[in-house]
């Protein structure tokens, strides 16, 4: 049910510092063929910076870590579903392509001995009805340091840190102490400051000595240049939350930041790819500062 690419497997076998990617942003957050060009783009950057990149999905029922040009283009082909950890089974069992989000490729890179996953924003605790990411209760139970821009402004931020809080997943800002809002800067919420990715390789270490499960998420601000100011993107989310009637579950995310797309002429987008990047080369920097 799983495969691990050879470069992916030699590079954990000698040791070497490997970086999950996820698939969901190709499939599922980016439009085409942009989301081929950001994928080529990652892996470079990876490479670029001395470490080995892992793309993960699932390609008609087999987990892959590590997937090659070809089997990304077929998974976008394939109309994938979105699948966080708990739909792995059924992907996995009746053979379907999935793209895998921030929970599940938590889950499978973990399973696969890799320690460090870079994305753009984790889920998290959804502003009005009840509506709660599965990426929260994932990162509580599974040993990985993930780097994300923090959260999507469209949730609720005060109550996605105490949902983390909660759930004992240790948040760390590099080199801030306000929790970054994806492509909006910060947010006015204070969380742990570290200076180096030294600090936060040696926090995880300690972190696994102690016997304390969960993850830690790292949260790293987007560069200034390419911030979009807040208040221009709650003026479309409100436009947009007036069209969301019958959009639910799993189509909320992908909904809404398509219309951001549309709506900013393509400004969030290329926010988006650029935070992307940014998040690749700390977790990169921070891959290489654990003890190999």
């Amino acid at each position: 049910m799983l495969e691990i690419s050879q470069i992916v497997s030699e590079a954990l076998k000698n040791n070497k510092p490997v970086v999950a990617l996820e698939s969901t942003v190709l499939a599922h957050g980016l439009p085409y063929p942009e989301n081929l060009k950001v994928f080529r783009r990652l892996e470079e950057l990876v490479k670029d910076n001395n470490c080995v990149p892992a793309t993960i999905g699932v390609l008609k029922g087999k987990v892959k870590i590590g997937m090659s040009e070809e089997e990304v283009v077929e998974l976008i082909k394939d109309n994938p579903i979105k699948v966080g950890t708990r739909e792995l089974p059924y992907a996995v069992s009746l053979k379907k392509s999935a793209a895998t989000t921030v929970s599940s490729t938590a889950r499978l890179a973990s399973f696969a001995n890799i320690k460090v996953f870079a994305t753009g924003g984790i889920g998290g605790v959804h502003r009005g009805e009840w509506d709660v990411s599965q990426d929260i209760m994932e990162l509580s139970n599974t040993n990985i340091i993930v780097v994300s821009a923090g959260c999507k402004s469209i949730l609720d931020i005060r109550r996605t840190l105490e949902f983390l809080e909660t759930f004992q997943v240790l948040t760390l800002g590099y080199k801030t102490e306000y929790f970054p809002i994806f492509y909006n800067g910060l947010s006015d919420e204070r969380i742990y400051k570290v200076e180096s990715t030294k600090e936060i390789a040696k926090i995880f270490v300690t972190k696994e000595s102690l016997g304390i499960k969960g993850a830690i998420l790292v949260a790293n601000p987007i560069p200034k240049v390419y911030e979009i100011d807040n208040d221009e993107i709650e003026r479309y989310i409100e436009i947009i939350e007036k069209e969301m009637e019958n959009v639910k579950g799993k189509e909320v995310t992908p909904y809404i930041l398509k219309r951001l797309v549309e709506l900013s002429n393509g400004r969030t987008l290329e926010s988006n790819i650029k935070l992307l990047e940014n998040n690749v080369e700390l977790a990169c920097k921070i891959a290489q500062s654990l003890e190999w």
